[in-house]
């Protein structure tokens, strides 16, 4: 009977110590990979969420992130795909990872600004954000972006020829983001002769009345020629510069008739 007893002991030791791991198995909390949420980007210097940027200005980038498990690291990545690299452009793709204190946290708040160079060419930009918690799980949620000329020109009618004594037309339409500084105008020739009761010209003159601190403005001036200007092909360079020291160029030629 003893023997019995030592026996019937044992199975109930045998499962109490099941139960046990069978409730252990069931206790193991399985923590989901992070949420992202309210991703917003945009001009930097108003934080604005309109998916748009100027070159030689900055990308705002918020987001709310919910981790369970604590953040390990936030990526970032910024790249655009087969963009044209014009003149004085160079190709630009931002990458770096945060691990700043106070994003390896439990449900930190992503906010960060990305300077875009100058020399980025313009155009869509494609953004990856990556949310990866000591567990290895990780998150990421995309977007686009268009990176914009801070200064650009439209609709310009300029006229190619005028005949000397008179006057020629220039108009466009200009947006500038950050506000015009000045409208410089300069008109050249190289190699013309100068004959009888002619005088060399050359025409260079800024413009500030009417422009200056102007976002979207047209530019509208008749310029003189002089009646002694040797007739012949002239350079005009029309340079707008904003009051972030950008320029925009328009390069074209004037023919001076007699």
């Amino acid at each position: 009977m003893k023997l019995n007893m030592k026996h019937l002991a044992l199975f109930v030791l045998a499962g109490i110590t099941l139960s046990s791991c069978s409730d252990d198995d069931t206790d193991v909390i399985v923590e989901e990979a992070p949420l992202i949420s309210n991703f917003e980007f945009g001009e930097g210097s108003t934080h604005g969420d309109e998916q748009v940027a100027y070159k030689g200005s900055d990308i705002h980038l918020e987001a709310e992130i919910v981790a369970e498990a604590t953040v390990s690291s936030i990526t970032l990545d910024i790249h655009a795909h087969d963009l044209e690299v014009g003149e004085g452009e160079e190709e630009w793709h931002f990458e770096q990872e945060f691990t700043d204190e106070s994003y390896l946290v439990i449900n930190p708040t992503f906010h960060e600004h990305v300077d875009v160079p100058a020399t980025a060419p313009a155009g869509e930009y494609h953004i990856t954000l990556t949310v990866t918690d000591t567990n290895g799980n990780s998150t990421e949620v995309e977007g686009h972006i268009q990176v914009l000329d801070p200064v650009t020109t439209s609709n310009l009618s300029i006229d190619e020829s005028v005949a000397r004594g008179s006057d020629f037309h220039a108009e466009f339409l200009i947006e500038a983001v950050h506000g015009v500084h000045n409208i410089t105008v300069d008109i050249h020739a190289h190699g013309l002769t100068v004959g009888e009761g002619e005088a060399e010209w050359d025409f260079e003159q800024i413009f500030e009345e009417g422009y200056h601190g102007e976002t979207s403005v047209e530019f509208h001036e008749h310029i003189d020629v002089p009646a002694t200007a040797p007739v012949g092909e002239y350079h005009m360079v029309i340079t707008i510069e904003d009051e972030e020291g950008n320029i925009s160029e328009i390069d074209t030629h004037l023919d001076v008739t007699a």
